[in-house]
């Protein structure tokens, strides 16, 4: 078998176990060979197929090689910073001053209407550097801080630059957030503005290639189930999966409507009830964790993991690295923080962030596991065993990204 690369004397953990392992599928002396950038054989070396050659051959010299890490929950494309106003929250400021001060997220959404394509270019390549990293080769990005056609546009289209291969190798998804907050030319309207977004936004970027999911935000603050209804409707009409910000704040039956439509995902969740739960293990709709907004805006009600695990729901975990409620860009602290804050195993959150990572974007098919078949992204770790890529404060040990088998 002709190969392009082998690497060899490598311990796997190839995500793609059965539930009675865990899950992790750890091989102890294991051999990975790609060509034309998939996987060929990941496996034991003892049961590799005889005839492998291949021009380039790596000794791992004991590393731990995993599926290249996945963060699939972000709003990466955006201006600005919001340090001033957390500085502000710290002296006693409410949001609410600070929103009639021009603050908040309406905030941010004027930096990034100001700013070119080619400032949002310069602004997210560090965070996305900071997550490759860490061994990520899949991000998905949100927009949602345009709020109009042309600056929704202008997000999405700067995404899809990141991904090329001359800015970086990396596979991003993009996801239209399309009802994330009113804009201020729509204030008081909400319901006009769900008519502008299913009738004009959203239709010409799905035109226009720019979408590969369609996001909400369900919540008091954000919008009604009825009004995320009518966008999912709008969104499915047209062939595009969708996606929810789900009982983050307080429960809006927006996991119930989630598994109405067989959502992608649902995020957030920490509100979510029971009823809710069984509906997206009913209907296979993963839930995506995302413990950064949990810490910075010191949330005190935890996500139902157990309710989670009994009902066999796929938990995902992501950074939601955003402007706002959770400026995050290290998947590794993600790990700690879902292990330390919302008590998940070690095997758990290694899962969230390959395999049911994979499950939470769509991409089940070509990546989050080290199987025949599909994308060779990998992530080589100088550690003796998985539980240190969770345990360790601050460390990177990562010793090489590999996306698409190069």
């Amino acid at each position: 078998m002709r190969c392009d690369r082998i690497w060899r004397n490598a311990r796997l953990a190839t995500m793609a176990g059965s539930p009675a392992d865990d899950g992790l599928g750890l091989v102890d002396d294991g051999l990975i060979a790609c060509g034309k950038g998939r996987i060929l054989y990941a496996g034991a070396a003892n049961a590799a197929p005889r005839d492998l050659e291949a021009p380039e051959s790596v000794d791992c010299m004991g590393r731990l090689i995993t599926p290249g890490l996945i963060d699939c929950h972000t709003h990466l494309v955006y201006a600005g910073n919001r340090a001033h106003e957390f500085e502000q929250r710290l002296k006693g400021v409410s949001y609410e001053a600070i929103a009639r001060q021009g603050g908040g997220i309406m905030s941010t959404v004027k930096e990034t209407r100001l700013a070119t394509d080619e400032q949002l270019l310069a602004a997210s390549l560090p965070r996305l550097n900071a997550l490759m990293n860490e061994g990520v080769t899949t991000v998905e990005i949100k927009s949602g801080y345009g709020l109009t056609l042309e600056h929704e546009r202008k997000q999405l289209r700067v995404a899809r630059e990141l991904a090329s291969p001359n800015v970086r190798g990396m596979n991003i998804t993009t996801t239209l957030l399309a009802a994330h907050a009113l804009p201020p030319e729509f204030a008081g309207r909400a319901d006009d503005y769900v008519d502008e977004i299913c009738r004009h936004i959203l239709p010409a970027l799905i035109k226009e290639g720019l979408v590969d999911a369609v996001d909400a935000f369900c919540e008091n603050i954000g919008f009604s189930r009825e009004q995320c209804k009518r966008v999912f409707n709008a969104a499915t009409a047209q062939g595009v999966r969708v996606k929810l910000h789900a009982e983050q704040l307080s429960d809006q039956e927006g996991a119930a409507l989630a598994a109405a439509f067989r959502a992608l995902s649902a995020d957030h969740l920490e509100y979510a009830s029971e009823p809710g739960i069984e509906a997206m293990a009913r209907e296979g709709v993963a839930a995506v964790l995302l413990p950064g907004a949990f810490y910075f805006l010191r949330e005190k009600q935890l996500p139902p993991i157990d309710l989670l695990r009994q009902h066999g729901v796929a938990m995902a975990l992501a950074t939601d690295h955003n402007p706002g409620t959770s400026p995050l860009t290290s998947i590794l602290l993600v790990l700690n923080m879902a292990a330390t804050l919302f008590r998940m195993t070690v095997d758990e959150c290694l899962l969230g962030v390959t395999r049911h990572a994979a499950k939470a974007l769509g991409m089940s098919e070509s990546i989050g596991t080290l199987e025949a078949g599909k994308q060779c992204d990998l992530a080589i770790w100088n550690v003796e065993r998985p539980a240190e890529l969770v345990y360790a404060i601050g460390a990177n040990p990562l010793h090489e990204r590999v996306w698409r088998g190069a």
